[in-house]
C-alpha cells in the first residue's frame, strides 16, 4: 500500500490517535465482517509517508488477490491506497522477513513556499549543494554502530546496522537524501538528514560523520529533521518472497 501520513499518528494502533493500521483494519472489517490482526513492516512515525508499505494478515475469504486491492480501496480514505496483494507462506512476517528497507527524505529547497509540497517535503530555504552532501553521505556506508543517530525512546539493544546505499541528489527544487540499510533505528534517517544539514550550515565540520559514529554520542549528531519529509520508499524481501 501507499499512504500520505499527514493526517495519521504513524502506522501502529494507538489510543486516542488515528493511525494507518487502524484505518486499514477498519477497511478489512468492513470487507470481511471481522476485525483481523494485521502485521506491518515498520512503525512509521506521525506525519511520515510511505510509497511502499507492506503488511500481512490471515483470511479464509474467497476474494482473490487480484481483486482484493480494489475491494479494500473502496473502504479506505483517499490518502491510503492498496496497489498490490499476494499470498505468502504461513510463517511470513512483514517486518521480520524483510531483509532491507529504503527511505527517502525530501527537502523543498526554495526561498518560496510551494503549496504542493506543504506536508510532503520539509521546507529548507538556504541553497543546498547536493553533490557536496552526496560526498558527505558516503561516510554512512558500511556496518557501524549507529547509536549516535538514534533518538531516545527506542527499544532495541543492538544499534549496529549496515547501510548499503546512501545518496543525495536534486530534482528541481527538491533535494533528496536516500538511504538503504538492513534496518533502521528510531528516527535514524531523520537524524542522518539533520546531520547532513548541519554540515551544510557549517555547524558540524565536513568529514566528521565517521567521528560521530565512533563517538556513539547522540549530542554529536545533528538535529532530528521534521517528519513530513520522510518516505518509506521500498521494502525488500528475499527473492522467493519478492
Amino acid at each position: 500500500m501507499r499512504y500520505d501520513g499527514t493526517a495519521y499518528h504513524g502506522w501502529q494502533v494507538q489510543e486516542n490517535a488515528v493511525t494507518v493500521q487502524q484505518i486499514f483494519q477498519d477497511a478489512l472489517e468492513a470487507l470481511f465482517g471481522a476485525r483481523l490482526s494485521v502485521t506491518g513492516c515498520s512503525r512509521t512515525d506521525a506525519g511520515v509517508h510511505a510509497l511502499m508499505y507492506c503488511c500481512n494478515f490471515r483470511t479464509d475469504s474467497a476474494i482473490s488477490c487480484e481483486k482484493l486491492p480494489l475491494a479494500l480501496n473502496a473502504h479506505l480514505p483517499d490518502d491510503v491506497g492498496v496497489y498490490a496483494c499476494r499470498e505468502v507462506p504461513a510463517d511470513f512476517h512483514a517486518r521480520y522477513s524483510c531483509i532491507a528497507k529504503r527511505y527517502q527524505y525530501r527537502l523543498h529547497n526554495s526561498p518560496c513556499r510551494d503549496p504542493f509540497f506543504v506536508g510532503r517535503a520539509a521546507p529548507y530555504k538556504t541553497p543546498l549543494d547536493a553533490d557536496f552532501l552526496h560526498r558527505q553521505a558516503q561516510d554512512f556506508l558500511g556496518t557501524h554502530d549507529f547509536a549516535a543517530f538514534a533518538a531516545a525512546g527506542g527499544s532495541v539493544e543492538d544499534t549496529v546496522r549496515t547501510v548499503q546505499d546512501a545518496r543525495v541528489f536534486r530534482m528541481g527544487d527538491v533535494v533528496c537524501f536516500e538511504v538503504q540499510a538492513d534496518g533502521f533505528l528510531y528516527n535514524m534517517v531523520r537524524i542522518m538528514t539533520g546531520t547532513l544539514l548541519g554540515i551544510a550550515e557549517g555547524k558540524i565540520p565536513a568529514g566528521s560523520i565517521p567521528q560521530i559514529l565512533r563517538s556513539l554520542d547522540r549530542s554529536r549528531a545533528g538535529v532530528t529533521a521534521p517528519p513530513q519529509g520522510l518516505y518509506l520508499k521500498e521494502v525488500l524481501y528475499p527473492d522467493d518472497l519478492s
